[in-house]
């Protein structure tokens, strides 16, 4: 039986999650968060999204509460006017890009709703274009956009220069950005201030709304600093081992209904 607890917001993450492996929102998924407003419990979703790949959620799920994109570098209000953004330095965005490039990974910008890359065919630039609902503006060289950038990101599907990468961005950046993955294939460069854990303590300020009344649920490392602020974390049954450890508990994959069976088990069913 779940655990008697009182909860009043879930923040979710996007991909990986709240969406099927093919980016679709699924009709149990859509109940489930309907099911959580009729119990009197807020909704709200987070991912490095831009705010405007996130608008055909936020109208679905009938959302009233701010959207956090680029793992909580830009939050806009349901009508996308800006509540509060952090953007990175234009130096750290630069040397991003150069250190993006040195490991072999192709690099994207974003900069307010507007996306760009250096080719349309590049790897996941299709996929992506799918999933957000509009189309990257292609420029002669990303390099050359680094005034109020978002987010700066690296793109491969090869898995160990991912890790490197990784590792040499944490180590070049410091204190001065945040830097992991929001999916295996993507690194994300964002903000010192901009990642999940900041989401929770935002919502939480926003929607006077206690951390320890606050679930979230996820599925990759970027996700593991809004389980360490809120009171309920879930991770989603595809996620790595890694992830899982640093979760409360443990649901189902994206594409076996996981997020609207953690709904039913892990909030409803426990707030009764």
């Amino acid at each position: 039986m779940a655990e008697k607890r009182k909860i009043s917001l879930v923040l979710s993450d996007v991909d990986g999650t709240l969406v099927t492996e093919e980016k679709v929102l699924t009709e149990q998924a859509q109940a489930a968060v309907l099911r959580l407003a009729d119990a009197g419990i807020r909704f709200a979703i987070t991912s490095g999204r831009p705010p405007l790949g996130m608008v055909m959620l936020s109208d679905a799920l009938r959302l009233d509460t701010p959207m956090a994109g680029f793992n909580g570098g830009l939050f806009v209000a349901p009508d996308l006017s800006v509540l509060w953004q952090r953007t990175l330095p234009a130096d750290v965005a630069a040397k991003a890009i150069e250190l993006i490039r040195a490991h072999g990974l192709d690099a994207w910008v974003y900069r307010g709703n507007h996306w760009f890359v250096d080719k349309a065919d590049g790897p996941h630039v299709a996929r992506e274009a799918r999933a957000v609902k509009f189309e990257p503006k292609v420029v002669r060289d990303v390099a050359e956009i680094l005034g109020h950038v978002a987010k700066v990101v690296g793109v491969s599907d090869d898995f160990d220069r991912m890790q490197r990468c990784e590792a040499a961005a944490l180590a070049s950046f410091g204190q001065r950005a945040t830097a992991n993955r929001s999916q295996s294939y993507y690194l994300d460069v964002t903000h010192k201030d901009a990642n999940k854990g900041v989401v929770v303590e935002f919502l939480s300020r926003r929607l006077q709304i206690p951390t320890a009344e606050i679930a979230t649920i996820g599925d990759q490392p970027n996700d593991v600093l809004m389980f360490r602020r809120s009171g309920l974390s879930i991770a989603m049954g595809n996620a790595s081992d890694q992830v899982k450890k640093q979760a409360s508990v443990t649901t189902d994959s994206h594409n076996d209904e996981g997020f609207a069976k953690a709904m039913d088990r892990f909030i409803l069913n426990a707030a009764h």
